[in-house]
């Protein structure tokens, strides 16, 4: 799904008209693609009732549409109108000639008949307002808003390209703006709806095709992307029955100190549900008692070892074990202090940088800190190497604050991987993945069930897994991250509160999201 401005948006529809697409069959697109997204997801085998609040503008032409086309395919609908429309307008006249039924907020009675059908109803198609909006909102709109405030147990709000009341540019939110439980975007997403507050009120995000072309000239100036569950689908490494654990890569993970045992067991088990082949976990000696028995599918390689610590004389072993490794991981649990630091300039400054068959890295936890301590490592390391920070790592790499990092998470994140030439994966609540060509996603996923300790090992874990069966570097941080945020919203429901899952609740949920995506291949 590509993200987009509002000025991007009215340019690109603008493009369409002097193509010969309508504005009349671009609403009549976007209204039929509504429609099938409500039929596919909530057709009951009895009776189906949807309102929709019909607003002045696109958006309210866009709701009509759906609900006509939803009469026709055996729906009861009603419209309850903001503003009073022309009973000669097409579309409303459309709409009753298949039996919908329409009521004017004006009308007399209308709140009590608005009260009924809230409670027939199983879906409510929010179309009040779009993009062109002023905050803070007045009039009828208002009122209608507050009026479902007051309502308990609503069914389920579909927002209409996006929940009326949400500026959609910059993510600022009227007070009274009703929370959907998804949003189906038309076209393509709208940038302020990845931003908070609104993020939090447009729930699941979707997108419907209206039409436009895909040689119009505003597309080309469009770098950003939405991640949805098709396209993770769709990249996702193929299994045959012909294959074996060669088929699917040797991983590297160097990770690990007394301090934090469990890092490179959660990151191991991670790479495996993602489908490796073979792994195998570069360890200090002294941590190998501890975790030995917990993992039996790892291969170990024990490194030299100080105080519970890797030492600086495991870069020699490292390198002599890197035969025939597909994928690298370096960093979870790994520690900061003197030995940990040593090791780690040890192990950058041999990589050969013209080795065409040096594995790809991911560079997670510690080890991003450990970078910022060498000058230009940026230069050092393998381009398109991935790094994983969250904000407070990307305030170390960049020698900003965290606030200056969160209040611009995209530009940080596309801005920084132009300058060092890498893979950014800017973690937290909308996930950024940037990479140097400019080119970047966002997650739409955010749940506190991920704010634990540990969470982002797994995370790392599953990228590297995904790198060793041969994935682009940037499709396996893409889909790595979409199934990572979405084995935690698994999670908090197998569980039942976001407050209680931990890191292996995530890594068991992994394989039910998987399943899941097969069927939408």
């Amino acid at each position: 799904m590509r993200l987009v401005s509002v000025d991007q948006m009215r340019r690109l529809e603008n493009e369409a008209v002097q193509t010969g697409l309508s504005y009349k069959k671009m609403m009549l697109n976007a209204g039929n693609g509504l429609a099938e997204f409500v039929n596919e997801r909530f057709r009951l085998e009895d009776e189906n009732h949807t309102l929709g609040l019909v607003g002045p503008g696109n958006n309210g032409g866009d709701t009509l549409v759906a609900l006509t086309n939803l009469e026709k395919n055996g729906w009861s609908t009603t419209a309850y109108v903001s503003n009073p429309r022309d009973i000669e307008d097409p579309l409303v006249k459309e709409y009753l000639l298949t039996g919908g039924e329409l009521i004017n907020h004006s009308d007399e009675k209308s709140t009590s008949k608005f009260l009924r059908r809230i409670s027939m109803s199983q879906v409510i198609l929010d179309g009040l307002l779009g993009t062109g909006i002023e905050l803070p909102l007045r009039g009828c709109v208002l009122e209608i808003l507050q009026t479902l405030e007051r309502v308990n147990n609503l069914p389920y709000v579909v927002a209409v390209d996006c929940p009326s009341g949400v500026n959609t540019d910059t993510g600022e939110a009227d007070p009274s703006v009703l929370p959907a439980n998804c949003t189906v975007c038309m076209a393509a997403v709208k940038q302020g709806i990845l931003q908070f507050p609104a993020f939090a009120l447009a729930g699941e995000i979707h997108a419907v095709d209206i039409g436009l072309p895909d040689t119009l000239p505003t597309w080309y100036e469009i770098n950003g992307t939405v991640t949805n569950a098709h396209e993770v689908a769709r990249m996702l490494p193929e299994r045959h029955l012909s294959s074996h654990k060669g088929t699917y890569g040797t991983c590297m993970i160097i990770a690990g100190s007394i301090n934090y045992c469990g890092a490179v067991l959660l990151a191991a088990e991670g790479a495996y549900r993602v489908g490796a082949g073979l792994l195998k976990a570069a360890i200090p000696s002294d941590i190998f008692a501890a975790i030995a028995g917990e993992l039996p599918e790892v291969t170990w390689i024990l490194l030299p070892s100080t105080e519970g610590g890797i030492n600086p004389d495991a870069a020699d072993v490292i390198y002599k074990r890197m035969e025939k490794i597909s994928a690298l991981l370096i960093g979870p649990g790994l520690g900061l202090g003197d030995e940990p630091g040593k090791f780690f300039e040890q192990f950058i400054s041999r990589i050969d940088l013209s080795d065409r068959d040096f594995p790809p890295i991911v560079f997670d936890a510690d080890a991003l800190k450990l970078l910022a301590r060498i000058d230009d490592w940026y230069r050092k390391i393998p381009a398109g190497s991935i790094l994983t920070p969250h904000p407070g790592e990307m305030a170390v790499l960049t020698d900003l604050s965290t606030r200056q990092i969160q209040a611009e998470r995209i530009q940080m994140a596309v801005e920084y991987s132009r300058k060092w030439g890498h893979i950014i994966i800017l973690k937290g609540a909308g996930t950024v993945i940037a990479k140097a060509d400019g080119i970047y996603t966002i997650i739409p996923i955010a749940t506190s069930a991920l704010a634990k300790a540990g969470t982002g090992d797994v995370l790392a874990g599953m990228i590297t897994g995904l790198l060793g069966q041969g994935m682009d570097s940037f499709d396996a941080a893409v889909t790595g991250t979409w199934i990572h945020a979405s084995a935690g919203k698994r999670a908090t429901g197998r569980i039942g509160a976001d407050t209680s899952v931990l890191a292996s609740d995530v890594i068991q949920s992994i394989p039910g999201v998987i399943m899941n995506l097969s069927g939408t291949r």
